[in-house]
């Protein structure tokens, strides 16, 4: 590798870790904004989103620029086409973080309605863990963190179908609590999403380090 790739390489990976940190401050402050129900929290989220659009923009013009220059293989090649990747789900994950802070300015100008403990607590810290730890495996190319990333995504899978058949339930015992409710569910929803995102991560980690696609894969498939 010659040492102009290796300082555009090195440069790149400091710029995706800039994105995932304005992405995971975008994620903890909507999350904040939700259950303090402070609406001044949510029009900082906006703020963020910006910025995290356009450094988008910026890391995928600079990959296109090193494949163009140094036509990189292998490893170096992997690097380039999961920054890409991970680039465009850090930005879509700033976008759910901004449909979550929308939801919460709302949300705050609504009589609370009770929900179960597990979408107040610990959806949320689920959720920030796991865009946590995969950027973290990203970074440190850690295998073991990665796949644990990708287990923690059942259990942000399992709060969410709870919390559709609670809001199910609040909607039949009172309709006008409907819109107030939804909101709720679309939050849950967005969350999950980013849940589902940082696996994207996590898998892409795993395709970094040992050239597999696990995505889509079937496990039993293996024993063929």
């Amino acid at each position: 590798m010659s040492l102009h790739l290796q300082r555009d390489l090195d440069a790149l990976k400091k710029e995706i870790l800039q994105l995932g940190n304005l992405v995971e401050s975008a994620i903890n402050t909507a999350i904040l904004a939700l259950n303090n129900r402070e609406a001044s929290l949510g029009m900082k989220v906006a703020s963020l989103e910006q910025e995290i659009n356009e450094k988008e923009v910026y890391i995928e013009e600079e990959c296109l620029k090193i494949l163009a220059l140094h036509q990189p293989v292998a490893v170096d090649l992997r690097f380039i086409v999961v920054v890409l990747k991970v680039n465009n789900d850090l930005e879509r994950m700033g976008d759910f973080a901004d449909n979550i802070a929308k939801r919460a300015m709302f949300l705050s100008t609504q009589e609370p309605i009770p929900v179960f403990r597990e979408f107040v607590s610990d959806l949320p810290v689920l959720v920030r863990s796991m865009v946590r730890k995969s950027l973290d495996a990203l970074v440190t190319l850690d295998v073991d963190l990665a796949n644990t990333v990708i287990e923690m995504d059942d259990q942000v899978d399992e709060i969410n179908r709870r919390m559709y058949s609670e809001v199910q339930k609040i909607i039949h015992n009172d309709v006008s609590k409907t819109e107030v409710a939804i909101s709720l569910l679309s939050s849950s929803r967005y969350m999950e999403r980013i849940a589902d995102l940082s696996t994207n991560i996590a898998e892409d980690v795993l395709f970094m380090v040992e050239g597999k696609v696990i995505r889509h894969h079937d496990p039993e498939q293996d024993d063929d």
